[in-house]
């Protein structure tokens, strides 16, 4: 795989979570989205800004993830 696509594959990974199952699991889905977000957007810039590896911006964007896992809160189509 390619560096370039490899760094997309991480953005796609860091955007795509669960949508969550209710109103009240929301605030806690959107938060960790959000960091998510901030975290996909440095990787970008400091490939397209800084001249950075698109590689090693994909393991440093994988690396935060971990820390921010998908979790604490119902997603859709979870059993309760």
């Amino acid at each position: 795989m390619s560096a370039d696509r490899d760094l997309l594959t991480a953005v796609l990974e860091a955007l795509d979570i669960p949508y969550p199952a209710t109103v009240g699991d929301s605030e806690v889905h959107d938060r960790i989205l959000l960091d998510r977000v901030m975290d996909a957007k440095v990787a970008l810039e400091g490939v397209l800004q800084r001249g950075d590896d698109p590689g090693w911006s994909a393991d440093y964007l994988r690396s935060r993830l971990v820390e921010k896992p998908a979790t604490g809160y119902r997603a859709w189509g979870e059993r309760p």
